[in-house]
Order: C-alpha cells, then structure tokens, then sequence
C-alpha cells in the first residue's frame, strides 16, 4: 500500500483477476453511499419516501458523472480533440465538481417535475448529503496526487501540524505541494456541520434556502482554494479561472434568489420543515368535496 521510500499511498486498492479498484472508486463510492443514506433518514421526515432519494439517485448519479467529465474536456477541448480516446479515461483524473453538481441539479429539477415533488424541498434534502459526498470524494484527489496547490515547503507543511501520510503524499516527484484537497474537505465539512446545525430551527430556513445556504457555502470556499491550485481550467485567453468566475456567480445568484423570495413572494415561501405538509393541505382542499353533496 505504501511506498518503502517516501511512504506514497498506492493509488490501487485492490485486484480481483483482471479488474483493477482504485481507492479513488472506493471514496467517492462511499461518499455517495453516506450521502444517499443520510438524504433517505431526512426525506422520511419531510414527507418524501425511501424510493423518491433511490430513484433519484440512480439517475442523478451517472448523469452527475457525464456532466462532470463534459465540464472538463469542453474546457481542454483542444487536448481531447488530439486524443479523443482518453475522453474515456475518467481513472486519470478530469472531473470537475462544478460540471457534476449543474447536471445533477438539472437532473434534479426534471425528477421533481416528472414526481411532482417540491423542486426546492428535494433541493434542502440533499444538499448538505452533497455536501459531505464532496468532502468526502477530495480524499480521492488526495490518493490520486491531484488538485493540489503551488509549490511549498516540507517545512511548511509540518508546521500545519499535518499527520505524515499526508505531508508524503503531498511529495510529488521530489516537490512538496499545497494540499489544496484537504483545505476544500475542511471547508465542505464545516459547512455540513453548519447545515445541519441550523436546518432544523424552527422559523429559520424557508424552503429552498438551505440548498442556496450550500451554494453560497461552497463557492465562497472554492473561490479562495482554486486560486492555490495548479490544474485550473481557465476561459480561453483568459488569466481567468472558470470555477472562480462561477463561484462569484453562484454566490451572487443565490444570495440575491434568497432576498428577492424573503421581500417579494406572496404568500411566503413555506418554512423547511413544513415538509410536503403545504403541498398535500392544499390538494386535499382542492378536491375535497361541498357539503351536502
């Protein structure tokens, strides 16, 4: 598992015959295991069932992966234009989270749509699970020895008093590199932690507000990080990071979708933990029938 030298995890789990499993699989596996687990506990509290999270999930998940992977090679089109094949090679790295979280986020919305369950209610419910999941899947950047930051010193990185596996496995081919991975992981379970400390107070959260909470959450963190990192993909002739430029967007949009649904929706928007309670009150007055009939 780890090299003798410098104490390198290796990148592969395990072999079962001719098939390879990578540790970077196994995390991001889990993650999405924890994720889907928690959403089902908190669905079932909010109305929703145990199939409306599996079946999501079962299109969210593949169609996440897509977007995420089309996210990054439309970016280094060039590249990929050269060597279509390795378009394929998803086990090399180039998945960007951004890509994943809008597909997922579409898929999400036809889901809802195509069920008839709140868009914004499904949103609350998964989104600090989403959150975990991505700080959970950069310990596989970690083992894959990628997003990593600039250049520093090995001494820089004891003093963050960083256990030793994790200061080898920032020793890329004799360089030692901002472990950028974990600062991201830090920040998104931070914000886990903060979600869902809040999101059960009463008369705090109004539908939707937690899932825009995570965007907000998420891209003010990703901005700062992104600019320590060497793999960004930047717009074209551009010094520009994209995932800066979205995260700016993202926060500036869900800030401004929180304000104008708390000062000019009427009536307002139902508070979180109502549940589908507002939805199911209003079909059973809708069709419940006159009296004397």
């Amino acid at each position: 598992m780890y090299d003798n030298l410098i104490g390198v995890i290796d990148p592969i789990a395990f072999k079962l015959g001719p098939l390879t499993v990578r540790w970077y699989g196994v995390i991001i596996a889990f993650g999405i295991f924890v994720a889907i687990w928690l959403s089902i506990r908190e669905a079932e509290k909010r109305g929703l069932t145990e199939d409306d999270i599996v079946d999501l999930a079962l299109w969210m998940i593949p169609i996440g992966f897509i977007g995420a992977r089309l996210y990054y090679v439309l970016f280094e089109i060039g590249y990929y234009v050269q060597h279509p094949l390795q378009i394929f090679a998803i086990w090399e790295g180039g998945i960007a989270i951004y890509g994943g979280l809008i597909a997922g986020a579409l898929t999400l919305i036809w889901f809802c749509k195509k069920r008839e369950i709140p868009i914004w209610l499904l949103l609350d419910i998964v989104a600090p699970t989403v959150l975990l999941a991505q700080a959970i899947g950069r310990w596989g950047n970690f083992i894959n020895q990628e997003a990593h930051g600039t250049e520093v010193s090995r001494k820089f990185l004891e003093s963050l008093h960083l256990p030793v596996f994790i200061i080898n496995q920032m020793n890329i081919k004799g360089i030692y590199y901002h472990p950028t991975f974990l600062y991201e992981s830090l920040w998104s379970l931070i914000g886990v932690v903060l979600l869902l400390a809040f999101r059960h107070r009463k008369k705090l959260f109004r539908r939707g507000e937690v899932a825009l909470s995570y965007v907000m959450w998420y891209s003010l963190g990703r901005f700062f990080i992104e600019g320590m990192r060497t793999d960004s993909l930047f717009v074209p002739g551009t010094p520009i990071r994209i995932s800066q430029l979205l995260s700016v967007v993202l926060f500036i949009g869900a800030a401004g979708v929180i304000y104008y649904r708390r000062n000019y929706i009427y009536p307002p928007v139902p508070y979180y933990l109502e549940g589908i309670q507002p939805e199911r009150a209003f079909a059973e007055k809708v069709h419940k029938k006159p009296s004397g009939q």
